[in-house]
């Protein structure tokens, strides 16, 4: 085992599915520990605490969720949710249950190492207390609130200052409609999601290459938004 590799919990009742997970990440280069329930789950990531944990939703003994919930009453760590149900007031839930993100199956391994990385790089920026943001030709300073493309600064608005700012701070995971709403215009503005289109197509003028095929500032269809930090990874934008 690789001490200086990153380490990733599985939790998932289908042992095809673990076996599948554990291949693909041990190919990536992760330390991988799995488990066949939430219970076993929880007692592993307290045990053993890794730098992510990809949890399954359809769970024998408790709903995956729960075992979110629990996670988040002490831990952290990175969570991905992997699921089969699609619905998007379910994504928006456990994101703001404390999900780091979320994967429908069945999903491109790819895709999920893609968004694995991403979290882990998140996670220690956040530990670290590193202020600069950089995604390819963006950078974003967030301690002197700057922000360039291609070494030159840009000039933006207070709003788009703080839609970004906020994105930054989640490179490469997905923030909700309703979070983006409440930390830019304040509470009592949830439903007022056409201010968001407004200034993520403001800022897509400013940081893409073609606003109208972004590959930085990306959609979450009925969800939110993120900043790509692989622009291999694929999905829909207005």
């Amino acid at each position: 085992m690789n001490n200086h590799a990153p380490s990733v919990l599985l939790v998932d009742d289908e042992a095809q599915i673990r076996r599948f997970l554990r291949a693909g990440f041990e190919m990536d280069g992760f330390n991988v520990q799995d488990a066949e329930n939430g219970s076993e789950g929880i007692k592993n990531a307290t045990m053993r605490p890794p730098d992510l944990i990809i949890l399954d939703l359809a769970l024998p003994d408790v709903d995956g969720s729960e075992v979110l919930a629990r996670l988040r009453a002490w831990s952290n760590v990175p969570v991905i949710v992997l699921s089969v149900r699609s619905n998007e007031d379910e994504k928006v839930k456990l994101l703001q249950l404390g999900a780091d993100d979320y994967v429908v199956k069945p999903f491109g391994m790819a895709e999920l190492l893609a968004r694995s990385r991403a979290a882990i790089r998140r996670h220690t920026r956040n530990q670290s207390g590193d202020p600069v943001v950089s995604l390819g030709r963006l950078s974003v300073d967030l301690a002197n609130r700057s922000v360039f493309v291609d070494g030159e600064r840009l000039s933006l608005t207070r709003k788009e200052f703080r839609l970004l700012q906020i994105l930054a701070q989640h490179a490469g995971n997905v923030v909700t409609h309703s979070q983006l709403l409440n930390e830019i215009w304040g509470t009592g503005h949830d439903q007022d999601s056409h201010y968001l289109r407004i200034f993520v197509r403001k800022l897509r003028q400013k940081i893409e290459v073609d606003p109208t095929k972004p590959k930085l500032l990306l959609t979450e269809l009925g969800v939110g938004y993120r900043l790509s930090t692989d622009e291999s990874v694929k999905t829909t934008q207005h």
